[in-house]
């Protein structure tokens, strides 16, 4: 393991690493910039951004400075799920037992946010997963409680395909209503440096491992996306500690790329 060899404390470049662990760069900052807005003023927001730009990690460290006393977080990290499912699984998120029939399901939700003395917040992560008539339930239930002065905020997050559904005809109500929006871009070349040095930072390694050129090629492999970046740099400390290499270089990480290309 690269870990022994390199005397590290613990994994660099995990995918769900902790929120000690990541890097607040100038994307998360603008972003969180946005949401703390959103948070006080706003009803509906957007964050959009490729797979495996960090867009989860942004709606923890989102989540992290919420509040208590004034906000209640709902997560909910959608899969591929039938139109009909979507109320019952806010409902079931709400801490409630799902009913059956859509309409029993929205009046558990408008009770269970009635009972909330902080106002709700629904983050609704891999939104670009949801159908169409789960768009347009939230849009109803989003108006009712406009309509009836229930507090309640949505985050919706997702790859750059939720964009193209909201252009939908049928929900421009629900676009029109969103009051904060945010495109999360992969890092530029400094920022992927930054990137790497803070990821062995976080394991307890001073020492640059890898050089600048390394890095600089491990950008334009990855094309500044995280999660590609974590899975190169894990191929480099793989095939250097299987030579016994301390520094990782050009050669190195094109020995690696060799062995993982991304498609």
């Amino acid at each position: 393991m690269f870990t022994g060899y390199f005397k590290m404390k613990g994994q660099p470049f995990k995918e769900n690493t902790a929120l000690d662990m990541l890097l607040c760069d100038e994307r998360f900052e603008q972003a969180l910039a946005r949401l703390k807005y959103f948070r006080d003023c706003g009803q509906l927001a957007l964050i959009v951004g490729q797979t495996g730009t960090g867009k989860t990690s942004l709606l923890k460290l989102f989540m992290k400075d919420l509040p208590p006393n004034l906000y209640k977080p709902i997560f909910i990290q959608l899969t591929n799920l039938n139109p009909n499912a979507f109320l019952r699984m806010v409902v079931n998120r709400l801490g409630d037992i799902p009913k059956l029939g859509k309409e029993r399901n929205f009046d558990q939700i408008i009770a269970r946010i009635k009972q909330n003395e902080s106002e709700v917040l629904f983050i609704i992560d891999e939104s670009h997963l949801m159908s169409l008539q789960s768009f347009i339930d939230l849009r109803l239930l989003i108006s009712h409680c406009t309509d009836t002065n229930l507090r309640i905020k949505v985050l919706l997050c997702g790859q750059e395909s939720l964009s193209d559904k909201l252009k939908r005809y049928e929900l421009r109500d629900l676009v029109n209503r969103i009051n904060v929006q945010y495109y999360l871009k992969t890092l530029s070349k400094s920022q992927t440096i930054a990137y790497i040095d803070h990821r062995l930072k976080s394991v307890g390694i001073s020492e640059r491992i890898f050089d600048t050129e390394a890095k600089n090629l491990i950008h334009d492999y990855s094309g500044g996306n995280p999660r590609q970046i974590n899975n190169i740099s894990v191929a480099c400390l793989i095939n250097a500690a299987s030579k016994k290499i301390q520094k990782i270089g050009e050669i190195l990480v094109n020995e690696a790329m060799a062995e993982f290309r991304l498609g």
